[in-house]
């Protein structure tokens, strides 16, 4: 895939330690709001009339056109042999496309815009550097919002643009199976400015870590980890998080997607894992190994340790695997060098109980 696009991000085990996120963090996940800047690339895709749009309805796996002005859907780019290439969050405003994607495939999905879309009809931009996208995650994170005086779509899988103050903003609210609720992009010298009134608002500031700790419990795959360049998007969930549209009309890699939709099944599954006490072993390189009954059945793609939250029945190692999908749930797997029990996803915070 060098050939057509950047070097993929090198494969990685993402692994938040037991002193990456406090147990605070779990306690406002379940009954409160946490914020923080997310650490992804923002391009904008701009043209006349519906350039934008129509383009990037033909490399999206979501649909952007049925939904209209306002949408805001999950999808991925992929390979004309149906791999995805990126992943990332589709703001349809107006004319103008705004695809928030993970920090290390805005590269990649640069040079795809910049390769499949005619300039005669849509622009990219990258506008990364000066701007910011604050991500509001928990249970209480649409009474943050108002308490912030911040409005919000009313509905899920939309976007806005708005003002607070003298500070302009586009809001948008995702689905409820997504890792985080709202999505706030401003201007990188106005940052401050929202976060603070969200603090004041009650939200718990915090860092990346966090929002990765919403992730894995969501069951939401991340690109050099869950992602690799061999990966088609039901392997990684896409059907269950809502990422893929059957009914739209063709897009790039559409025919893979479509084949194994209607007359098949993808030979992997993403899963979760519970572990033993011990902490999963460290890969010497890459991602590590699981075994089942002595045989090769997957990798461990995110390790995780979540801390107690206040009472519940937490304080252990989770994780994210992908399966050979012969792997049952309920199965003991040999994982990461340590023994685990794969469940289904997404993991419930509140009740994951010992293995």
């Amino acid at each position: 895939m060098s050939d057509t696009f950047p070097t993929a991000p090198p494969a990685t085990v993402t692994r938040l330690e037991r002193d990456a996120v406090p147990a605070e963090i779990v306690d406002r996940l379940r009954a409160g709001a946490i914020v923080a800047a997310a650490e992804v690339g923002v391009i904008d895709l701009t043209g006349s009339a519906e350039g934008a749009i129509t383009c990037l309805q033909g490399l999206l796996t979501n649909d952007l056109e049925k939904p209209g002005d306002g949408a805001f859907v999950y999808g991925a780019l992929l390979t004309p042999k149906g791999m995805i290439v990126v992943d990332g969050w589709a703001a349809r405003l107006g004319s103008r496309v705004r695809y928030t994607v993970p920090a290390d495939g805005r590269e990649r999905a640069l040079v795809i815009l910049q390769r499949s879309v005619p300039p005669r009809l849509a622009r990219s931009a990258d506008r990364t550097d000066d701007t910011t996208v604050l991500r509001l995650a928990g249970a209480h994170a649409v009474a943050v919002m108002g308490a912030a005086g911040l409005p919000v779509p009313h509905a899920a899988n939309r976007v806005m643009e708005n003002s607070a103050g003298d500070v302009a903003f586009e809001v948008a609210r995702t689905s409820d199976v997504a890792p985080f609720i709202f999505q706030v992009t401003v201007a990188a010298e106005h940052t401050e400015q929202i976060r603070t009134r969200l603090i004041e608002a009650g939200a718990y500031s915090t860092n990346a870590d966090a929002l990765e700790l919403a992730r894995i419990l969501a069951g939401w795959p991340r690109l050099a980890s869950e992602v690799d360049e061999k990966t088609l998007p039901q392997e990684v969930r896409f059907d269950e998080i809502g990422g893929v549209s059957y009914t739209k009309g063709c897009y790039t890699g559409q025919e893979t997607v479509s084949r194994l939709h209607f007359r098949g099944h993808a030979n992997r599954q993403l899963r979760g894992l519970l572990f033993e006490s011990d902490p999963p072993a460290a890969p010497a390189s890459g991602w590590s190994a699981v075994t089942h009954d002595e045989q090769d059945v997957g990798r461990v793609t995110s390790i995780a340790w979540l801390p107690d939250g206040g009472g519940s029945v937490l304080g252990r190692w989770i994780g994210l695997a992908i399966l050979r999908r012969e792997v049952p749930i309920g199965a003991t797997v040999r994982a990461a060098g340590r023994e685990a029990r794969v469940v289904a996803l997404p993991f419930d915070a509140t009740y994951v109980a010992p293995a």
